[in-house]
């Protein structure tokens, strides 16, 4: 007997992409019994109408309300009204293959892992989306992690999304309302903490479609910055080398910059990573166009340094009611 899956998808100001998300979704081959929430933030762009239509049309889909509009929020208001023995997360406009939820299913079983999860596939429709995603499925950009990057399947620290067991999700708590990024890697550290497993598979992959602007971008990272150093603050030990290189080039640049006006010598170091990003960039765009090719230095430099200093100027005050923290 097949198990039921509950899809939670946290939804705000996703007019545009939700009637395709749902579409995929209630379109998936999953043989058993399948429901879909969605978690309604504070919309401003008529997506609440488009959802109550699609709730209407298909029994399946179900709503409720997120009224502060935040991630971890909502799917733990997705989570306490699912009826699933599987939950999966999907966004509203990430873009999922039709037998996204049967293999992940099948992975759950077959490894006895708590969360299954694949890659984030970034796939960009403009020249600055498409050297993005360049860029985001490069070492260069975004370091080794198999999500991004690809590699075998195994254990892993985190996956994106995420398909999980809900025995597990009730163990852990669910998502930490505290952490308004990088609240997925910060549950999946916990469920591992717990004794579970965290499983990466090839087989599972999900459209991304990046920022359409360098601004966007960088919004985006320096956020991921700055909420992985809490994440760090919360859990001792866990900054390892990938999340710590991009602080410390920038804190080293920034040196060697300041430096370099009264010993020219230094001026080494910002020259050296600049060629670097610009000669990285070409080589791993190599095949796409050339107005793609000439954006990506500027997006993997977007991406090092805006992370870098979230990460260095994360404010203390996002820690506080954290364990341990005042």
């Amino acid at each position: 007997m097949h198990p039921r899956v509950s899809v939670v998808m946290p939804v705000l100001n996703e007019a545009r992409h939700l009637a395709d998300s749902v579409a995929m979704v209630l379109g998936q081959d999953w043989p058993g019994p399948l429901e879909l929430v969605l978690a309604l933030g504070p919309s401003t762009d008529g997506t609440d109408e488009i959802a109550a239509r699609l709730a209407a049309a298909d029994p399946r889909v179900r709503t409720v309300p997120n009224p502060s509009g935040r991630t971890p929020d909502g799917l733990n208001a997705a989570i306490g009204v699912a009826g699933g023995e599987v939950i999966a997360r999907v966004d509203a406009h990430a873009e999922i293959p039709v037998d996204y939820l049967s293999t992940a299913v099948a992975t759950l079983e077959e490894t006895g892992a708590d969360n299954v999860g694949g890659i984030m596939d970034a796939v960009g429709v403009s020249p600055l989306e498409r050297a993005i995603a360049c860029a985001m499925k490069s070492p260069l950009g975004v370091g080794g992690s198999r999500f991004h990057v690809g590699g075998g399947a195994g254990e892993s620290d985190t996956v994106y999304l995420g398909v999980f067991r809900r025995a597990a999700l009730e163990r852990v708590g669910g998502y930490d309302p505290h952490f308004a990024r990088a609240q997925d890697w910060e549950m999946n550290h916990r469920i591992r903490t717990s004794g579970g497993r965290v499983w990466f598979t090839p087989e599972l992959v999900v459209t991304y479609r990046p920022r359409s602007s360098l601004q966007a971008l960088a919004d985006q990272y320096f956020n991921y910055g700055r909420w992985r150093r809490v994440v760090a603050r919360l859990h001792r030990g866990t900054a390892n080398v990938r999340y710590l290189a991009p602080p410390t080039m920038v804190a080293g640049t920034l040196a060697a910059t300041a430096l370099g006006v009264v010993w020219r010598p230094a001026w080494v170091v910002p020259a050296g990573y600049a060629a670097a990003v610009t000669v990285g960039g070409w080589m791993i765009s190599k095949g796409e166009d050339p107005a793609v090719r000439v954006r990506v230095p500027a997006a993997i430099a977007t991406m090092h340094w805006s992370w870098g200093i979230g990460f260095i100027t994360s404010p203390s005050s996002l820690s506080r009611g954290l364990p341990g923290e005042g």
